[in-house]
Parts: structure tokens; sequence; C-alpha cells
């Protein structure tokens, strides 16, 4: 049985070493630029999901179903393929191809959609967990009901979820990778490709994931501090 010949300095050469970091980047960025899409996004909807009002309940509920039930790499080729074609001819050209960026816009917007959609049920939860006393009583203090979330329920829940969000912002990082699919040359495109061309794929993977793993890990760190800081005695529990 033969064994590997490991070769470790060819990732340093160019242009592999360039790609590794311009993966890197490409990753961070998509990551980055999906979650402002999917916090403020997810949060409204979560919001409309605990609202008394029917209508704003139904449109969030069918939000999340329609996004959260569909796989994400179904929902990216939808994005890209699909879209552009039922739309006017030339407002299709231009998202599929004269748009900056098509694909990485693409795979940023379709990202922060659905992770919206997970957002929002974690947002909805962190507000049923609170209980009707705490509204009640931002009511019998005068309050409206934007101020009853802005001022009461909001700023409890969101200490509350602290931790699902960590994960959900980690499933955007790792979902990142779906990019590639459609062309965005982030972390993952970018090992494969050192690997077609110098055949050190147990190489170029195994940096891609300590980068990953990097990654998840100081993003774990800084919400463990934020937690902490944060925390309301009684309602979370910090690991140790």
């Amino acid at each position: 049985m033969g064994s590997y010949n490991w070769n470790w300095p060819i990732l340093l050469k160019s242009p592999y070493f360039g790609w590794i970091v311009s993966g890197f980047e490409y990753t961070c960025l998509i990551a980055v630029l999906a979650w402002l899409i999917a916090f403020p996004l997810g949060s409204a909807i979560g919001i409309a999901r605990s609202v008394d009002n029917r209508f704003a309940r139904a449109v969030g509920t069918f939000y999340v179903d329609i996004f959260r039930n569909i796989p994400l790499l179904v929902q990216m080729f939808l994005w890209y393929f699909v879209v552009p074609e039922l739309l006017p001819h030339d407002l299709g050209r231009w998202v599929k191809r004269d748009m900056p960026y098509p694909q990485l816009t693409t795979a940023i917007f379709c990202l922060g959609l659905y992770t919206a959609s997970r957002v929002a049920e974690q947002v909805r939860s962190g507000l049923g967990a609170i209980g009707e006393g705490q509204r009640y009583a931002g009511m019998a203090m005068g309050l409206t009901g934007f101020q009853v979330y802005r001022y009461v329920l909001l700023p409890v829940a969101y200490r509350i979820i602290i931790p699902p969000l960590t994960s959900e912002f980690l499933g955007v990082f790792k979902n990142s990778s779906l990019a590639l699919t459609i062309g965005v040359l982030e972390l993952t495109s970018q090992a494969r490709q050192i690997e077609e061309y110098t055949f050190a794929s147990f190489e170029a993977f195994t940096v891609a994931t300590v980068l990953y793993c990097a990654v998840t890990l100081l993003v774990i760190l800084l919400m463990r501090v934020i937690e902490g800081r944060t925390r309301i005695p009684g309602t979370i529990t910090v690991g140790g």
C-alpha cells in the first residue's frame, strides 16, 4: 500500500496562496452581508408573527413556511437561473449579467432571505418565552404597542436568544459554501480549484477546514462574552 506525500509548501506558492486568501475574503463577505439582511428582516418577521394582527401573522407565517422549507441549494438555483427569466427582458438581463458581481450579489441576497426565516423563528420564540405579564405591565404604564416591543419585550428577547442566534450566524458562514454552485469563488470553491490544478486535495481542504473552524471558534468565544455581559439573571445560563 502506498502512502500519501504531503506537499504543504505548494499552498504558499503563487497563485494558490492568493486563491485561499481571496476565497476566505469572499466567504466572510457573503456571511456578513447576508447576516445584515437576515437579522433585521428576520426580526421584523418574527415580531409580525407575535402581534395580534392576523394579517401580519399570516404574512410572517407564509414567508417562514416558504423560505425555510425549500432547500437552500434549490433557492440558489431559483434566484440565479429562474427568477431573471421571469422578469422583463431588460431587467432580467441586468440581474443576471450586467448587475455588478451578479453571482456574488445573488448568493448574498438568497442566503440572507433564507436565514431571515430562521432568525424569525428564534425571535418569535424569544418573545413567546417572556410571557404576557411584561406586555400587560407595559400597556398598563401607558406605553403604545410599538413602545412595549421597543423598550420591554425585545431587549429581553434578544438576550434570551443569543445562543440560537449564534448558531444561525455560524450557519450563514457555513452555508456560504453553496455559493460555489452559481460560480462564486469562495473558500470551498478555491480549495476545489487548487485540488484540480495541483492534486493536493488533502492540503487544500485541510486549510479550508482550519479556516472554517477558526472563524467558528472566534464567533463562539465572542458571543459567550456578549452573552455573559448582557444576560438577565434567571433567564439564561452561561455554560462553562
